[in-house]
């Protein structure tokens, strides 16, 4: 039985996160420090004080998610916890996969803020406002929904951007070939086909300019092989190699986030808790629905802290 660490993706931030943390723990506000520094701005006072518009803009929300996260990380560490000992793999939710690849030593702090940021900003800009969308389809199994996205496509790129488990697959490609994949979800006996209010049409083909703006900057950045092997999303699969990963990461931007396969293979690979670090819950309520023989444990407050030293360091 062993433990895996897993890092939250967009969709998770919310005013005020990590603030608890860093007026507790000197290392943790050493974190937000860092990605100020890093980034020539004061992100950590968007992240504690708002607007909300001006956080969830996804240039911002993606360094700061992983501040929050590697606030955590460092408090855990400085206090005691030996990654590689007690944690056998790490894995994240989209830009959580930099989260995860940053506690493992892959890219430093700094470097991690400006990678997101670069990748916020190619994201955002890889497509004309309007142009793109995605949507949630609940109640569908994968390969239906994998069907009625090759339908659409008659239309426009559509595609399944994030297989989350659960009965939950968000899609993404041209506004018009979403909508209609959606409209073909709910014929086919979805519960709902939700569309999502997001700015571009994220893991999607539409999105090929921002991963050679990725590719580019990750090719730029110092790299060091990862200190345990992350569960590359678009692989679903524990790859140890820097280089190999940076070409994932590229992958990443317009491929399918597979965390549904990921959290089976957990739960295959005798992985029994998987330890959310960073902002919200999300992603402890779908590993509790993909798979209920692994345990879910979100950390982000001073008190679950404490509480997972006591369980990982004694």
């Amino acid at each position: 039985m062993s433990v895996a660490f897993t890092f939250p993706g967009q969709g998770s931030q919310s005013v005020g996160m990590g603030r608890e943390l860093a007026d507790t723990y000197p290392e943790a506000r050493a974190v937000f420090n860092e990605v100020d520094e890093a980034l020539g701005e004061k992100l950590s006072d968007i992240i504690w004080n708002g607007p909300e518009e001006t956080l969830t803009l996804t240039a911002n929300a993606q360094p700061a998610l992983m501040a929050v996260s590697i606030a955590a990380f460092r408090v855990l560490e400085a206090r005691g916890l030996d990654l590689r000992a007690k944690v056998a793999y790490v894995a994240g939710h989209s830009l959580g996969e930099y989260s995860a690849l940053c506690a493992a030593g892959m890219f430093t702090v700094g470097d991690t803020a400006r990678l997101l940021r670069i990748r916020g900003n190619a994201m955002q800009a890889a497509v004309p406002a309007g142009a793109g969308a995605m949507a949630a389809i609940i109640g569908l199994e994968h390969d239906d929904v994998l069907a009625v996205c090759s339908e659409a496509e008659l239309v426009g790129p559509c595609q399944i951007a994030n297989d989350n488990g659960g009965g939950q697959i968000v899609i993404s490609g041209a506004k018009d070939a979403v909508e209609k994949a959606a409209a073909l979800a709910t014929e086919r006996g979805a519960k709902r086909a939700i569309m999502l209010p997001v700015s571009a049409p994220f893991h999607s083909a539409l999105m090929a300019p921002a991963a050679d703006a990725m590719r580019q900057a990750l090719a730029d950045v110092a790299k060091s092989d990862p200190l345990v092997p992350v569960i590359a999303n678009v692989r679903a699969a524990p790859v140890s190699d820097a280089l190999e990963i940076a070409g994932l990461l590229v992958e990443q931007v317009t491929g399918q986030v597979r965390w549904r396969e990921t959290v089976e293979w957990f739960a295959a690979n005798d992985v029994t808790t998987l330890y959310e670090i960073g902002a919200g819950k999300v992603l402890t309520g779908l590993a509790r629905r993909i798979d209920k023989t692994v345990t879910g444990i979100a950390l982000n407050t001073p008190a679950d802290i404490e509480a997972a030293l006591a369980v990982l360091v004694g």
